[in-house]
């Protein structure tokens, strides 16, 4: 298959270009390099810098198979202080994308979604039956596109696959974990481990959690990798799907913290600041129509793994 990655020099992106690679698709790389690394697409893709907005751009590439679109503006804080940069990057670009695809005759279409489009949900794990509410503007953006394919769907004109993960996390040595700039709390917490930071900030202390920190579900990215490339080949007999990408086991942020102490070795600074905006207290995935749908397995998920991973790759930055 012909497969348009967007977004593909970013963490995730790349790790799922290099698996399409892998597994005999020739994948066309397209990133605006606004966020990403040219050096973390596969050497074996078909690189192009550009806006996956620019539809002349993507019209000109030809037709594809499938496209899976990363590309997108990722950190809910900022999203409260600029919402309308989210609303134009995150969905007015992605339906420009849509518009060229469409026009280019694409048959399916496998969305980056994010559980961000639950907002803050009390109950514990979240399944895909569970109302949307967005806490944020970056949740908010998620949600406009998922509908915006879910009218596409109704009307025959492409299949599509909302992917909703949660937390990514982990890398190999050929796609560590790395964002400009940084707020995913592994990787930060790796820095401070390598003496990268002098301490590490947690949001809140006063959740209502058990301990009082937010608790997320850590996915492995090659866990992710494999869903996405499982969702393409679930499109051929099924038009739509809605998926939680996650592993149904929450980690508190304190819980993570230890467990990078443990991996490293290294004990480091924790300083408690205020919360931040558009964090909800806890966010677990329940999976079971991911497994069903794409026969698919998180084994790489446990904690402690993701974090050696990660670790092992960060020491290569």
């Amino acid at each position: 298959m012909r497969v348009l990655v967007t977004g593909a020099a970013g963490f995730i992106g790349s790790t799922t270009a290099e698996l399409l690679l892998d597994e005999g698709h020739e994948v066309i790389a397209l990133d605006s390099l606004v966020r990403g690394r040219k050096e973390n697409v596969p050497r074996r893709a078909t690189f192009i810098e550009g806006d996956c907005g620019d539809v002349e751009l993507v019209t000109s590439l030809g037709r594809f198979d499938a496209c899976v679109h990363f590309a997108a503006r990722i950190e809910p804080a900022d999203s409260m202080a600029f919402p309308e940069t989210f609303f134009s990057n995150n969905v007015a670009s992605t339906f420009r994308l849509l518009d060229a695809l469409i026009g280019t005759g694409v048959d399916r279409f496998v969305f980056s979604s994010s559980c961000a489009v639950y907002g803050d949900q009390v109950e514990m794990p979240i399944d895909e039956e569970r109302a949307t509410k967005p806490h944020s503007p970056y949740g908010q953006s998620k949600r406009m596109v998922e509908e915006g394919l879910e009218w596409l769907v109704r009307q025959g004109r492409l299949k599509a696959a909302s992917l909703r993960y949660f937390n990514a996390a982990g890398g190999t040595t050929a796609h560590p974990e790395r964002h400009t700039p940084e707020i995913h709390l592994i990787p930060i917490a790796l820095d401070a481990a390598n003496g990268k930071r002098s301490h590490l900030d947690i949001f809140g202390g006063d959740y209502p959690t058990p301990d009082g920190t937010c608790i997320r579900d850590y996915i492995h990215v090659s866990d992710l990798a494999e869903a996405h490339v499982s969702a393409i080949a679930a499109l051929e007999s099924q038009p739509a799907l809605i998926l939680n990408l996650g592993t149904g086991v929450g980690s508190s942020n304190r819980e993570v913290i230890d467990m990078v102490k443990k991996v490293t070795g290294v004990d480091f600074e924790v300083r408690f600041v205020d919360r931040r905006d558009g964090d909800p207290a806890a966010a677990v995935a329940s999976n079971g129509r991911a497994r069903a749908a794409l026969h698919w397995e998180p084994y790489r998920s446990e904690l402690e793994n993701i974090v050696a991973d990660a670790w092992a790759a960060h020491q290569l930055l």
